[in-house]
């Protein structure tokens, strides 16, 4: 059996950043042929949200750019970055402050970024053009379209998942995105020496994931230097929560190197 992960208490938070849930399709119901956006019961809470004048002035110079539906067509991240780097994915990039951040700490490596809030990604757009950082690109979708059409096996050096929906409800369940097969396609799509960086503020939520996560057979305690950075910066809405008393439990994992 594989080690128990590197776990860390940081501190309270909260998810104050949660918007109230809507239907699984968001009204997508003329999605061009080929989208991916809300394909299937998903793990993830749909939001609706309109764009300000500036987030839409934005998104129209940039998202041509740097961002791209989910789709069906395997990702080819040399030509879209422009250079060979480490890739890292993280999965629900939400306003992207933590992107940014880990962006602008680890220019060395590529960073995508995979969300379905359309605000969000405009203000992660916003910064990436304020900030000049060049190593960020966005997909708006579903993260296991993601993984299963998209990644190649072996080919991602590193996987952010933070604050995931718990979905809190014992009939919810079943829509948690961290369960048994996503280990297990992480775990696949991860080179060997990868790593798997998981943040989450519910108690239970964290108990489930470092079981689910320690059963899967590649994935083990992380004991070499590890290829990415793990220090999260911390957003106004972890800032607010700190008054709360809500603690943070970090998980991390390694992809066995042999």
């Amino acid at each position: 059996m594989p080690e128990t992960p590197i776990m860390r208490d940081n501190g309270p938070v909260n998810d104050a950043d949660q918007e109230a849930p809507v239907t699984p399709n968001d009204g997508q119901t003329n999605a061009p042929r080929g989208s991916r956006l809300y394909p299937r019961v998903t793990s993830f809470r749909s939001r609706r949200g309109s764009l300000t004048e500036a987030q839409q002035a934005a998104w129209d110079r940039q998202w041509p750019l740097i961002g791209a539906d989910v789709s069906d067509d395997p990702l080819d991240d040399e030509a879209w970055f422009g250079r060979t780097a480490p890739l890292i994915l993280e999965i629900g990039s939400g306003t992207g402050t933590a992107t940014s951040t880990m962006a602008k700490a680890e220019p060395e490596n590529n960073l995508l970024a995979v969300e379905v809030y359309r605000p969000g990604l405009a203000q992660l757009l916003q910064q990436v053009e304020r900030e000049s950082i060049p190593n960020i690109r966005v997909l708006r979708g579903d993260a296991m379209d993601v993984l299963e059409n998209m990644i190649a096996p072996q080919s991602l050096t590193g996987v952010r998942v933070f604050f995931p929906d718990p979905w809190p409800k014992a009939r919810h369940h079943k829509r948690r995105l961290l369960q048994a097969p996503t280990f297990a396609l992480i775990a696949n799509r991860l080179k060997p020496g990868g790593v798997l960086h998981v943040a989450t503020d519910h108690a239970e939520y964290a108990e489930f994931i470092a079981e689910v996560g320690n059963a899967e057979p590649l994935l083990t305690a992380l004991d070499w230097e590890s290829p990415m950075t793990h220090e999260r910066p911390v957003t106004k809405f972890e800032d607010k929560a700190h008054q709360v008393g809500r603690p943070v439990t970090e998980l991390i994992w390694g992809k066995i190197r042999s």
